[in-house]
């Protein structure tokens, strides 16, 4: 064989060498990986186990969210007559589409898009529940100011009881003989028994022009509280003046809608009347308050 022949032989062995090399080099390539590839999955598979660990504290956060609010919804607000913050203000979703549209084509975009939504949510209701603590924080600082407007001692002196005469609801009416609803107590006492502002406020009217209730006197107390004391024979205060509890703001009569003398007293929540039996704990004794309220129960006939 000559030299050409083993020239052109050698170049053959060559060439098939280096296509056999090149797709093992290709196959490697693509089946082995490179230890910056092996360092790359390794750090992704440490990103997913951080992921996961994170969701499962966002979980727990949300739970103990759920609490707090839950006691604030239904214990703190409860306390301060707050209305409660609906679910729909504390749960509200993000507006736009696109919010996480960036988060898109990424690897493992659903596990990041969900991350960060748990977040957002999470945030936004933390805000919300902080503000929350904000207002119940300002009514704790009004409490003392809020216990001392609330009506809470009868409006006259009546220690033995003897001078309640009718309670709250359907009485017998004195003039027309007829079942209707009555609003108030009726405290029978001699004319000229001191009356006296069951709890701090702002006279509101003191006048005769309120059909029925003869001399009488409104307090706005606040917080949604009106105590109204009918029947006077005579009014020791003026609108617009404010007065402490104990304050004496007229005296018991016989004027207006009243077939005897006695002190009509009503107590309204937010325009409505309520039964002012509910207001004497800071003027009663258990055994005394249990008495009154036996007593106002009696379907009598009122005064008024």
């Amino acid at each position: 064989m000559g030299t050409k022949d083993k020239l052109l032989q050698f170049l053959s062995f060559a060439g098939t060498g280096l296509v056999f090399a090149a797709i093992g080099v290709v196959i490697a390539y693509n089946t082995i990986d490179s230890p910056q590839e092996k360092k790359l999955e390794r750090e992704l598979d440490q990103m997913r186990l951080e992921y996961d660990v994170v969701n499962q504290r966002l979980k727990q956060i949300s739970l103990v969210l759920n609490d707090l609010q839950d006691r604030d919804n239904n214990i703190y607000r409860v306390v301060f007559e707050a209305d409660p913050i609906p679910d729909e203000v504390r749960k509200a979703g993000f507006g736009g589409v696109n919010r996480y549209e960036k988060y898109k084509g990424l690897d493992n975009s659903d596990l990041v898009t969900e991350t960060v939504r748990r977040s957002d949510i999470l945030a936004k209701q933390l805000v919300i529940q902080s503000k929350s603590y904000d207002e119940i924080f300002a009514m704790i600082r009004n409490k003392a100011a809020m216990l001392s407007c609330i009506p809470a001692i009868q409006p006259v002196n009546n220690k033995d009881l003897k001078r309640m005469a009718s309670g709250f609801g359907y009485r017998t009416d004195p003039i027309y003989k007829t079942t209707k609803f009555h609003a108030g107590m009726d405290f029978a006492s001699p004319t000229g028994t001191e009356i006296y502002a069951t709890g701090d406020g702002v006279i509101a009217r003191a006048d005769a022009d309120a059909s029925g209730y003869g001399n009488h006197v409104r307090i706005n107390h606040g917080y949604g509280y009106m105590t109204l004391y009918g029947h006077m024979s005579k009014i020791n205060v003026r609108p617009g003046q404010k007065v402490k509890r104990g304050d004496v703001i007229g005296f018991v009569g016989n004027t207006g809608k009243s077939v005897g003398p006695h002190l009509h007293y009503e107590v309204h929540k937010n325009g409505e009347p309520i039964n002012p039996v509910n207001f004497y704990y800071s003027d009663l004794s258990a055994e005394e308050y249990s008495k009154m309220i036996e007593l106002s129960g009696t379907e009598n006939q009122s005064f008024d």
